[in-house]
């Protein structure tokens, strides 16, 4: 059987012009080269797979190549490269710092960096992964790597620059390598495919150039897995099936759901998706992924952003023309919280539903929220129509039932005239008789509960004691009742507000002009929480009291100073001025103050 050799070694680049997606740094090492300007240290850094062994090892076989091309290129022909390409050359060394980063293995490095090559002008030492050195491997480095031997030079290459040492970067010069584009990645393994007589499909290239995460050798490796499970045909389905890949349809599908406020649809779909084994997480990154591309296939400038294949490309400028601008904005926003959330929610299916029911009411005719990129309003619109037949009849009868007298007040507002005073005695008759039977609720507004902003609940019964109460006469209260009920109203408050509930223990209430209430606090903290609770504050007061007429208020103002604190001493003068049985006491019982 033939030796197999995987393509990420088969298709390595061997000279400057065959590195993918390192344009600028390919540019500026044979322009170096040329120029005879070489530093006696490099260091080569980046995300793996990119190419920086493989320059490396490009640039030690150049600057000892007998013969160099015109365009700076090794000859390939002269002893240096043929030595290089048989792998049998005394003048690269590579040394892998993961597994020899002691300081043993440095200073046997720095003995042999003394020896003179002897083919060519110069000794390459390749330092992988060198942020593994321990560091005191990189003290032992330092005077070496500063002032080598005219013939040594150093390529230091590493994935994690911010590991190695300061005095080291400072020793070197600094290549960054860039992650490879796409399509960079998507016409090299093209290039592999036809050589290797495969038959492909553009947009299966392209979801294997995305998986590999601008990485080339991880685009290769993945490239003959796929190759091996389709012998030879690599399709877009073929692709999305082996890798696990959430197919692009199912957003699209999804997307069209929410634009017609299909909450069902929506719902059912991602159940189809989670059955099939992918991730939750994955997904609405993914969803939110999709909704940044249809943002950027709206407008012909920015349509370059967009990194998928040409079919896929079109799909995505048929569905932005659907999708309106303030749509895109929030379901990006509702989709980076729900990631945000993702970690700490208990039941992580149950947060991407909710986040799903939302995004499906974001294009529903009543959403006059504003757009522009600013947050969507985190409601849930009901999902269920109200004017349905079943719902019509439940609400239509009992309010069928309910007496004229309540229908009379509205048709004095119409065709824009004033409406009538109502005597008291008549509202009081009002409310006996619609007090007397239950009446069903047709609406969620005589609940008086607003979706929008937390108001108190008043119900009907507490509006007809507001009324009857005015005709009761109101008793006169005093500076002392005052005190007294407001702490009795302290002391019911439950224990999860016992820091407010000894705040008002200590709280300055003083009575001004029979019925105003002036409670004073300190800051606008307090102020605030008491403001939020004054309706309930106002109606335990006035019944308690039975005052009617009683306004508390607050007013902030800053109290005086405190008393000055007395010493144990002085404490037991003052009591014994008071009472002088408590010197007698004393002797009696022989105690002494501590």
């Amino acid at each position: 059987m033939e030796n197999y050799i995987v393509s990420a070694r088969k298709y390595r680049p061997a000279t400057f012009d065959t590195v993918i997606g390192q344009k600028a740094l390919t540019t500026t090492l044979k322009n170096a080269i040329a120029d005879g300007k070489l530093a006696q240290a490099y260091l080569f850094c980046g995300p793996r797979g990119v190419g920086k062994t493989t320059c490396a090892r490009i640039f030690a076989k150049t600057i000892n190549c007998l013969n160099p091309t015109p365009e700076g290129e090794a000859c390939n022909e002269c002893e240096s490269c043929q030595a290089f390409n048989e792998q049998r050359s005394f003048n690269i060394h590579e040394l892998d710092a993961a597994s020899n980063n002691s300081v043993d293995d440095i200073r046997q490095l720095v003995e042999q960096v003394r020896i003179p090559p002897q083919i060519g002008k110069y000794k390459v030492y390749i330092i992988d992964e060198v942020h593994m050195l321990s560091t005191s491997a990189f003290n032992a480095f330092l005077k070496t790597l500063e002032e080598p031997p005219r013939h040594a030079i150093f390529i230091l290459a590493t994935t994690e620059k911010q590991k190695i040492l300061p005095t080291i970067l400072s020793r070197c010069q600094i290549y960054d390598f860039n992650r490879i584009g796409i399509q960079d990645i998507v016409d090299h393994l093209a290039s592999v495919a036809q050589k290797e007589g495969i038959s492909y499909e553009l947009d299966a290239l392209n979801v294997i150039a995305q998986k590999a995460d601008g990485g080339m050798r991880d685009a290769l490796s993945i490239f003959d897995q796929v190759v091996s499970f389709t012998q030879g045909n690599i399709t877009y389905q073929s692709v999305i099936e082996n890798l696990n890949v959430l197919d692009y349809e199912y957003y699209f599908r999804l997307t069209d759901h929410m634009l017609h406020n299909d909450v069902s649809s929506s719902l059912l779909l991602l159940n189809e998706i989670l059955n099939k084994g992918f991730d939750a997480s994955n997904f609405i990154n993914g969803l939110g992924s999709h909704f940044r591309d249809l943002l950027v296939s709206k407008d012909a400038a920015t349509i370059t952003l967009l990194e998928v294949g040409a079919n896929i490309r079109e799909q995505y400028k048929a569905q932005a023309q659907r999708a309106p601008l303030p749509f895109l904005y929030k379901a990006m926003k509702l989709c980076s919280d729900c990631a945000l959330n993702y970690r700490n929610a208990r039941n992580k299916r149950f947060l991407i539903e909710c986040t799903l029911i939302q995004l499906a009411q974001l294009t529903q005719p009543d959403d006059e929220s504003p757009s522009g990129g600013h947050g969507p309003q985190q409601t849930i619109k009901p999902i269920f129509n109200n004017n349905s037949p079943a719902v019509a009849a439940e609400v239509q009868q009992p309010v069928a039932r309910q007496p004229q007298v309540q229908a009379e007040p509205a048709k004095s507002v119409q065709h824009g005239s004033q409406p009538q005073p109502i005597s008291r005695s008549a509202m009081h008759q009002q409310t006996q008789s619609t007090s007397a039977k239950p009446q069903a609720i047709s609406s969620i507004s005589q609940l008086g509960v607003s979706i929008k902003k937390s108001q108190p609940i008043t119900t009907s019964s507490e509006k007809g004691q507001e009324e009857h109460a005015q005709h009761i006469e109101n008793k006169p209260v005093t500076q002392e009742n005052v005190e007294r009920s407001w702490r009795k109203f302290a002391e019911q408050l439950p224990h999860e507000q016992v820091a407010i509930k000894n705040r008002m223990q200590s709280m300055r209430i003083t009575l001004i002009e029979g019925t105003q209430v002036e409670i004073c606090v300190e800051n606008e903290l307090n102020a605030k929480q008491l403001n939020e609770m004054m309706v309930d504050i106002r109606r335990f007061m006035q019944k308690d009291l039975q005052n009617f007429l009683l306004e508390p208020h607050v007013v902030i103002k800053e109290l005086p100073l405190s008393v000055k604190s007395l010493s144990r001493f002085e404490q037991y003068k003052k009591m014994v001025k008071k009472n002088p049985w408590l010197t007698q006491l004393r002797d009696n019982l022989g105690l002494e103050l501590s």
